[in-house]
């Protein structure tokens, strides 16, 4: 696969102010909010940067696949969908299910059976009308084999017929449905290969989250690298290659969207001296569990009198205070990651997560850079 160079990235953008080659399509501006953020409520969210908001997570029963709603959590979707709707500025809500902690094997069991997909299906579609959702969002990470992937394409599908029925039946519009996935189409981990089912992707989903970061972090702490980087030099583990594999898979380009973080990742070097991107490191940094949302490396830099480097040829930050070492995206990189998205004529851009921001100075960049 040919890919865009770092050093071609201004020719390129250059070429795209100019000649007007950028989508002309409304951008989807997704951003998940964490419902543990006891300190950030939906309603400190800043509508006018968004187009769509995740409530993160919903998880079903890992038995009969249906969503258990307690009363502390009804008062917390109730809360998010009104709020969130009746913003001077709307949004669209969504319901995210599942996330990175989750883990695959309740997904895999639910996705095995015609009828233990439509008990999720259904309870699914329940839970969106009841608390006035706009859509659902599956966060299955990640589909473990071949089979599980096949059986996300039967989900999909019998997930979106239900949708057009219930639609039918209730003279509502349809509920949107898409999914939080892998930077690219083709997963090998633990030696195992499996390939989403693009068909079934472009047919059945409203559009997909390719979680374009974390790439590098705490699960290898040998040496330091790039959280989210747009090119890597040495590897195909970057956001480019990843965009650019979805569209030669054939996904229509209007329904995929752009992952970018909102946090660090953190290492503790071995030598001070040593600090460039693939530096060797000892253990995690400052943070939790060597992570640390934007906002605080932000302020991390600022106490620390810390060393901000952006770094050309992955179009990424990262900062230094003795022997801590944080990679990151700032405005800049974010610009040129969202010029960049627009050359591709892809769908949009989201946010892991939103409680992350600094004053919403990422979010706001990242809007008026798709905008202008």
């Amino acid at each position: 696969m040919e890919l865009l160079k770092p050093s071609t990235l201004l020719l390129v953008i250059l070429s795209l102010t100019m000649n007007s080659m950028g989508s002309t399509h409304g951008p989807n501006k997704g951003g998940y909010w964490p419902s543990w953020s006891n300190d950030f409520p939906p309603s400190a969210i800043d509508t006018t940067l968004f187009t769509h908001v995740y409530y993160a997570f919903l998880a079903p029963n890992n038995t009969t696949f249906k969503f258990e709603i307690d009363s502390h959590t009804a008062v917390l979707l109730k809360n998010f969908t009104t709020t969130l709707h009746e913003k001077t500025t709307p949004v669209k809500t969504m319901f995210s299910v599942g996330g990175g902690s989750f883990g695959s094997k309740t997904f895999s069991r639910m996705a095995l059976d015609h009828n233990s997909r439509k008990s999720f299906i259904l309870s699914s579609v329940e839970v969106a009308r009841k608390f006035d959702f706009d859509g659902v969002d599956l966060d299955w990470e990640f589909p473990q084999n071949p089979i599980d992937m096949v059986n996300f394409g039967h989900l999909l599908h019998e997930w979106r017929v239900a949708v057009k029925k219930e639609a039918k039946s209730t003279s509502k519009p349809q509920l949107l449905l898409s999914a939080a996935t892998y930077f690219k189409p083709e997963i090998t981990l633990d030696n195992v290969y499996r390939k989403y089912p693009v068909k079934s992707i472009n047919k059945n989903l409203d559009w997909i989250n390719a979680m374009c970061y974390d790439y590098h972090g705490s699960w290898d702490l040998s040496a330091t690298g790039t959280l989210a980087a747009l090119f890597d030099p040495h590897s195909n583990v970057s956001t480019s290659y990843g965009l650019q594999s979805w569209i030669k898979a054939k996904i229509h380009p209007e329904k995929l969207v752009m992952g970018l973080p909102l946090y660090g990742r953190t290492w503790k070097l071995k030598d001070p001296t040593l600090y460039g991107i693939g530096a060797p490191a000892i253990d995690v940094g400052p943070g939790i569990e060597g992570s640390m949302p934007y906002v605080e490396v932000q302020e991390f830099n600022a106490q620390n009198n810390a060393k901000v480097v952006f770094d050309d040829a992955t179009i990424s930050y990262y900062s230094v205070a003795g022997t801590s070492w944080i990679g990151y995206d700032d405005v800049r990189s974010v610009k040129l990651k969202i010029e960049y998205a627009r050359l591709l004529k892809i769908g949009g851009y989201f946010f892991w997560a939103v409680d992350g921001d600094q004053e919403w100075k990422i979010s706001r960049q990242a809007s008026e850079t798709w905008i202008n």
